[in-house]
């Protein structure tokens, strides 16, 4: 008789990542953010710093009236800042807090800011402690010489994520031995004659009947049970959970790090890489669902109510559960978000299922596998649906290149508020901003947007926009097509692969010409807040090409399961919604001693993300699901 060792494995892997707390925790008490020499006159204790930042000592010797402005290179096209410096009670000496997410600038100006003494480009490290020295050059002369110097360097700030890396590693790879240990006939066999030889061949002889002496029907029932949970593709729940995870996880905090926050404007970070990729990958299951409810014999329009239900209910979760303003005031109808992730979710599922109703025809369940089809077919027949998805795209780039907006320049892609020299200060988002406050109102648009971190905006901007919308449907759509090709080509991998990986490339071409291969000087940056066509494109390259590894190596080579991704991939939206529901309370969150230490945030980001798929594995094995 089987046991269950590899889900016994599985569930003790998803409960050893309390280990990974005990580390990361014992990692911090080593791994200090706020040692300073000793001999330092300033110290972190005396001049308090938080994350991304270090302590800059302004040490004059000029003698001459100056001002020191900076700017960061993550900031494009932006005016000089001025460095705010505290007195230290001595002369010509002054401290100032400078960011350390990327290299900056510093300039320093005279005081009438005409004339540039001198410039300096530099990469401060975090919690570090520097010194810039400005000296004249000859006595007499306004000839200014700058100087960094590091007067303490710190450990690596990265450290936690290394440990974090290697322990995750360390404890997948140990259960993944295991469980295939455990799979050997011979291991499990001396692990039952060990635990009870006696009472283990009784069970054999009288309950089972002797191993050699199976009956030829059990396993054809063995067999057909599993080509029936074979059928779905792990692959596709496999990817919606790592984007689903990866989501959690930088919703969290994801350590208190630059690079797991969203961008500030143009560009790419890990935090922009995965909604994307989860309205890529359901658009992929609409088609596989509605093509099986067809073949089943549903009607469309007994589908387009279901559609339209779960449509609505997503909007309402987005709108009343988990919504950011809602909890202002107890009545706060006249400053409530009214887009969001969910939101954004409904109407783009709406769309594309409702797209796909008036187009689709059930594709049998067999295909032959040896017929020939052309390179396109899978796009040719479906045209309509290629010409609605079309004419959307022109639409949004229409607008956005040629709506007039008041007091900003037609076709405005940029920031605003100290971005372009600060020329448009109030025309962040341009036509899209616009829309939503003319729509929305300016009260019901999202007031905190990442583009006020570094270009220091003080209008309203909504990244889940009504604009934007547009170009969700058109990445989930490309989802769709993902599907098709699945559903297409079924039992052909060699097809499947060769048309994700050319997708793929097709993708990444059109991302190259629209960016020019670069971050600002592209006809149409890459841009998360505004979902810019660029984006769309290079994130489902990305999309493709991520699908196209998973799928070989899960449902094609079978030499992954996908664990544990594979478990809240199949309960994504409890998932999803539980994380903001419960994203304040114990064990999710507790009170940290340094709130200014990577580790401990890290520790209590993973902690909590790990607990998700923990509860997403008990529910999978409980065969409970949250579908709405």
């Amino acid at each position: 008789m089987g046991l269950p060792w590899p889900t016994c494995a599985s569930g003790f892997c998803l409960g050893l990542v309390s280990i990974l707390s005990l580390i990361l925790l014992a990692s911090s008490s080593n791994y200090s953010t706020s040692s300073s020499q000793p001999e330092d006159r300033v110290s972190r204790r005396s001049f308090q710093l938080k994350m991304d930042q270090a302590i800059l000592m302004i040490q004059d010797e000029s003698h001459e009236k100056i001002a020191v402005y900076w700017r960061s290179d993550l900031c494009y096209q932006c005016l000089y800042q001025t460095l705010s410096a505290t007195d230290l009670g001595e002369s010509a000496s002054k401290v100032a807090v400078v960011d350390t997410r990327r290299p900056i600038t510093l300039r320093v100006n005279d005081t009438s800011g005409n004339q540039v003494l001198c410039q300096i480009h530099y990469n401060f490290r975090e919690f570090g402690n520097y010194s810039l020295w400005i000296k004249s050059n000859h006595s007499g002369t306004k000839d200014v010489n700058c100087e960094i110097i590091i007067n303490y360097n710190p450990g690596f700030t990265n450290l936690p994520i290394i440990v974090a890396f290697f322990t995750y590693v360390g404890i997948f790879s140990i259960l993944a031995l295991g469980s295939f240990l455990l799979r050997l006939n011979t291991v499990q066999n001396w692990i039952c004659t060990r635990i009870n030889p006696v009472e283990t061949d009784r069970l054999i002889n009288s309950e089972l009947g002797s191993p050699h002496r199976a009956d030829p029907s059990i396993q054809d029932a063995h067999l057909v049970a599993w080509n029936t949970a074979s059928q779905r593709l792990r692959s596709l729940d496999t990817f919606r959970g790592l984007a689903l995870i990866i989501m959690v996880f930088v919703n969290y905090g994801g350590g208190g790090y630059w690079f797991f926050k969203h961008q500030s404007w143009n560009g790419l970070t890990i935090a922009d890489l995965v909604f994307p990729w989860f309205v890529f990958i359901m658009g992929t299951s609409i088609h596989l669902s509605l093509n099986s409810m067809l073949r089943k014999g549903n009607s469309k329009w007994k589908l387009f109510g279901k559609v339209l239900w779960r449509s609505v209910q997503l909007f309402l979760i987005g709108l009343f559960v988990i919504n950011p303003n809602y909890c202002r005031d107890p009545l706060s109808w006249n400053e409530i978000r009214i887009m969001g992730v969910l939101q954004r979710l409904s109407l783009t599922y709406l769309v594309v299922s409702v797209l796909e109703l008036l187009c689709a025809k059930p594709v049998p369940d067999s295909l032959p596998e040896n017929r020939t089809c052309f390179l396109l077919q899978d796009v040719v027949i479906f045209w309509p649906q290629w010409l609605i998805v079309l004419v959307l795209e022109a639409a949004w780039l229409c607008l956005t290149l040629l709506l007039p907006v008041p007091g900003c320049p037609t076709g405005y892609l940029g920031p605003g508020g100290i971005g372009d020299y600060g020329k448009f200060a109030n025309c962040t988002g341009g036509a899209a901003a616009y829309i939503d406050k003319l729509v929305l109102g300016e009260e019901h648009v999202y007031q905190h947007p990442s583009s006020n971190v570094i270009y220091k905006t003080s209008v309203p901007y909504d990244p889940e926009g009504i604009l934007g919308t547009i170009n969700s449907i058109v990445i989930a759509f490309l989802g769709l097509q993902a599907g098709k090709i699945l559903m297409f080509y079924k039992n052909q991998h060699k097809q499947v692969l060769v048309r994700f990986f050319t997708w793929s490339v097709v993708m990444g071409v059109i991302s190259a010409i629209l960016t020019k291969c670069s971050t600002n000087e592209g006809f149409i940056p890459v841009n998360k807040n505004m979902w810019s066509i660029s984006y769309v494109t290079t994130l489902s390259c990305f999309a493709f090409f991520l699908l196209l590894i998973i799928y070989g190596l899960v449902d094609v080579k079978h030499y992954w399961t996908g664990f544990p991704f594979f478990y809240p991939g199949m309960n994504s939206i409890l998932v999803y919604v539980g994380h903001e529901v419960f994203e304040n309370y114990f064990p999710f969150k507790w009170k940290m001693q340094n709130s200014q230490s990577h580790a401990q945030h890290l520790t209590q980001n993973l902690v909590a993300t790990s607990i998700w798929v923990l509860i997403a594995y008990v529910l999978y094995k409980k065969r409970i699901f949250w579908k709405i």
